[in-house]
């Protein structure tokens, strides 16, 4: 069990430096100066100021050192928990902009994914069993999962938004409130969640129904299940071993599927204007704010390797030969 949990780590790790290092890259493959960018929002009209300005900023942001250096830099400043000063809104620093943000995509992203996994499950399951709701099912569980987030999420915000007028269709909550804990501010926040949030269950939800739907299939089709059928096992009994071994592979997929689910998350978030993180990314682009766009990634980089090693060992316990091929290896 050590052994393996240190070779998980050990990959884990290499995984996140990979990641990090990439996601340095990808802000300065970017066209455009963003101390021009900068200087644009600030206008000066003298041109010595600008240099001025230029020079003072450059130096600042350490633009003036060689790539390999900020590399470095970049590196040692992470390692103490410095993620540097945003561009956008200079000078606050990145971590505190990603801070606020942070709750709104985790207050997305953790009950979509989970309610559409537990709930799509349990459907596919029961659809599998019911050859008229299979026949209905099917081919909406097909549309629904091969659906773009960001397109549901338009034709949602059009038809209950814009059309019908039931919910709001960008912002977290109204700029006529101010944040509290009263009634009326949750309950405008929670109006300002719904659609979002149900643009990435319904996507969610139609894959793990037909993915269960199909493992059911398979699964009772099995030798395992025909031999207990012949002995006279109950009904319930074969579905209820069916079910518990198709979860193993919905269990994978939901790892392999964290990163799709979250880059959906980020999509709708700039569908409904939601400050989250998806939100604070398109800003970061717009505005060239090379370390806001570095901390956004960095998050999102570790919060999708803190997850899957969570399933890792889920996976663990759920399936007794993952431990006992541990045993035998040790």
């Amino acid at each position: 069990m050590r052994r393996y949990l240190l070779r998980k780590l050990l990959v884990y790790g290499l995984t996140f430096f990979v990641a990090v290092t990439i996601n340095w890259m990808i802000p300065r493959f970017m066209p455009g100066d963003p101390v021009s960018s900068m200087l644009a929002r600030a206008s000066l009209a003298e041109p010595a100021a600008v240099e001025a300005m230029r020079a003072h900023y450059t130096a600042l942001f350490g633009f003036d050192r060689p790539l390999f250096e900020q590399y470095l830099n970049f590196w040692a400043a992470l390692l103490r928990g410095d993620l540097g000063i945003s561009i956008w809104l200079f000078p606050t620093p990145v971590w505190d902009v990603i801070v606020r943000a942070v709750p709104y995509t985790l207050g997305l992203l953790v009950p979509a994914t989970l309610l559409s996994w537990v709930a799509g499950n349990r459907f596919g399951a029961f659809a599998a069993r019911r050859r008229w709701l299979d026949n209905t099912a099917l081919p909406v569980g097909y549309i629904l999962t091969a659906t773009p987030y960001m397109w549901l999420a338009i034709l949602m915000a059009w038809g209950l938004g814009v059309v019908a007028g039931l919910f709001p269709v960008s912002g977290g909550y109204s700029f006529a409130l101010q944040p509290s804990w009263s009634w009326e501010f949750l309950w405008d926040l929670a109006r300002h969640w719904f659609l979002p949030f149900a643009s990435l269950f319904i996507v969610a939800f139609g894959g793990w129904a037909i993915g269960m739907r199909n493992m059911i299939i398979y699964e009772l089709e099995a030798d395992y299940a025909n031999y207990l059928a012949a002995l006279g096992a109950p009904s319930r009994l074969i579905r209820r071993y069916a079910f518990r071994n198709a979860m193993l592979p919905q269990i994978t997929g939901l790892a392999l599927q964290l990163g799709t689910l979250v880059a959906g998350a980020l999509v709708t978030e700039v569908v409904f204007s939601y400050p989250g993180l998806g939100h604070l990314i398109l800003k970061a682009i717009q505005n060239q704010d090379f370390f806001l766009l570095q901390g956004t990634f960095l998050f999102i980089v570790i919060g999708v390797l803190i997850a899957n090693f969570i399933i890792d060992l889920v996976y663990i316990v759920v399936d007794p030969r993952t431990r006992i091929g541990m045993g035998g290896a040790a």
